[in-house]
């Protein structure tokens, strides 16, 4: 114990202490004590730390394996439950090169709104993203109906225009059962040139696959998306879309040809 550390304990124990002769001895003793306290409380806590955040502050350092992580704080909370309301499901249909060209067919589902509450919410975030159905003038007319928007796209899918191709609402009690089909067909070139190649339908939920036939004879055969791909590989296939009480398909026609027909073939 240094003259400078007596100095230290002296200063803190100020208070404690009566003019006069510095018990020195003493306050070497009570500053030991309070030291030991100190370093026990610092000791408690480490522990606590460590055994709350375990790997992560192992990790989050540098060479303490699995790379850095970001602070606790900044993390956000897991939950194994989804949030109630979560409006907007949004797919890609379709996708392809037709002639070197790329194409996209892509469609937006705003899932049924429980109540006014929600129906007012989704209807904002609806005008956020400039789709707003025909249907529907107050939030009351959106309760329990789920709005869909078909989109399609030909050229760079970065700069291309988006065309609105179909939109409307629908009700769990318009959902399509065994063969029915309803389809229309369109230019695949959004600014509506050439002709109706392009098909968007839909199907009943139970539909395993659709074949299309063309005005030249032909036919093209869609089944169901692959489990493992879902809409990420872009082929036309039937394909379900959560918050839609039916599931939708695309069909292509070969050039120099157009849509004769569609039907559920199983």
């Amino acid at each position: 114990m240094t003259q400078h550390d007596i100095a230290l304990l002296l200063a803190d124990a100020a208070d404690e202490v009566e003019i006069g002769i510095a018990p020195t001895q003493a306050l070497i003793r009570a500053g030991r004590r309070r030291r030991a306290r100190r370093w026990a409380v610092a000791a408690a806590a480490a522990l606590v730390v460590a055994g709350s955040t375990g790997a992560l502050a192992v990790t989050g350092l540098p060479g303490g394996g699995g790379g850095r992580t970001a602070p606790a704080a900044t993390q956000p909370a897991v939950t194994g439950t989804p949030s109630p309301f979560q409006p907007l499901s949004r797919l890609v249909l379709a996708s392809g090169r037709d002639g070197g060209r790329p194409w996209r067919v892509a469609l937006d589902v705003w899932r049924a709104p429980v109540d006014v509450r929600h129906a007012r919410t989704t209807m904002v975030m609806m005008g956020e993203l400039g789709e707003t159905p025909a249907a529907v003038n107050t939030a009351a007319d959106l309760v329990g109906k789920s709005a869909y928007f078909v989109l399609r796209s030909s050229g760079d899918v970065r700069t291309a225009p988006q065309m609105l191709t179909l939109h409307g609402v629908t009700a769990r009690s318009d959902a399509l059962h065994g063969r029915d089909v309803d389809a229309v067909a369109v230019p695949l070139s959004p600014y509506g040139e050439g002709p109706a190649r392009l098909v968007i339908g839909k199907v009943a939920k139970s539909a395993r696959q659709v074949t299309c036939a063309w005005k030249d004879g032909t036919k093209t055969q869609v089944g169901r998306a692959s489990a493992t791909t879902g809409g990420r590989d872009g082929a036309p296939a039937i394909r379900a879309v959560e918050g839609s009480p039916y599931d939708w398909f695309v069909c292509l026609a070969p050039a120099g040809t157009e849509y004769a027909s569609a039907e559920v073939t199983r």
